[in-house]
């Protein structure tokens, strides 16, 4: 069984909204599915069917204040309105709804990670966690911490997927998967660094211990992890893609010509990728 497993990495995910666009360009889809904070939305997105919906995320919606911005920071004490992406936007009266009939039609099995505030610890979401119109799980994945107030989900607070298993290749081989394309959103060799702004970080986070814990050793996690997929690749079991230059960009910068880069690097590489889940 192969899978894809998205990391995310807020507007930097433009790269693979292009991979994305080339296998449905191609009718591809792999036998498993699993997505962290913004990889979870685009591959939703793929699931549905729908080529050029993330593209239009990334390139239109995103620049707008009700998506990002520090107002939404003073007022909601989110930068990110996540209600405003998957419920404005994204709901069945939304302005570019999710094909949720196509997205529950695809039988590929569907996993999203989110981060226990409460735990530090992963907890994995499926399709069965998502009904209509209702997509808390994603927008928990997508929490960023500091940035966003956890995420209720049933009335339980969770952080972007990323602090706890930010390259969740292990739990898809639990689930079945003996190959998998692990798709980042940095450069492949890139090393993640500590926390910088620790003090503003733990003051952000004083209620939730646990998940700031968590989030102090994610860069080890992260680069332990991707080291882990290059020795699968190594192996045949794996395939690694990344773009070679992230243009300067961050998790939550918008420039649109980087944007429209990435994704132009992401659509190229989607080639491997077809071949990589056709093989």
């Amino acid at each position: 069984m192969k899978g894809i497993i998205d990391v995310g990495g807020g507007m930097r995910g433009a790269y693979t909204a292009g991979l994305y666009d080339y296998l449905l360009d191609c009718g591809i889809y792999p036998d498993y599915c699993l997505g962290v904070s913004a990889g979870a939305a685009n591959l939703a997105s793929y699931l549905a069917g729908q080529r050029g919906r993330n593209h239009r995320f990334y390139m239109q919606y995103a620049a707008r204040k009700e998506y990002m911005s520090l107002s939404n920071l003073v007022k909601t004490g989110s930068y990110v309105d996540l209600d405003y992406v998957y419920d404005t936007l994204s709901s069945s009266g939304g302005e570019d709804p999710l094909d949720y009939d196509a997205f529950a039609a695809n039988p590929v099995p569907f996993v999203v990670v989110a981060t226990d505030a409460l735990t530090g610890e992963a907890r994995y979401f499926t399709r069965a966690d998502l009904p209509r119109d209702h997509y808390d799980p994603i927008k928990a994945s997508c929490c960023l911490p500091m940035a966003c107030r956890p995420y209720p989900v049933n009335g339980r607070p969770y952080f972007d997927g990323g602090v706890s298993d930010p390259v969740p290749f292990r739990r898809a081989m639990e689930d079945g998967c003996d190959r998998v394309l692990v798709l980042l959103t940095r450069p492949r060799d890139f090393r993640r660094p500590p926390l910088k702004y620790t003090k503003a970080m733990a003051a952000a986070m004083r209620a939730y211990p646990r998940a700031w814990t968590a989030l102090q050793r994610r860069h080890e996690v992260y680069n332990r992890q991707v080291e882990q997929v290059k020795e699968l690749e190594q192996e045949g079991r794996a395939l690694l893609l990344a773009p070679a230059d992230i243009e300067g960009m961050s998790t939550l910068r918008h420039n649109e010509l980087a944007m429209e880069r990435l994704y132009g690097y992401g659509y190229q590489d989607g080639k491997k990728a077809a071949a990589f889940l056709a093989g």
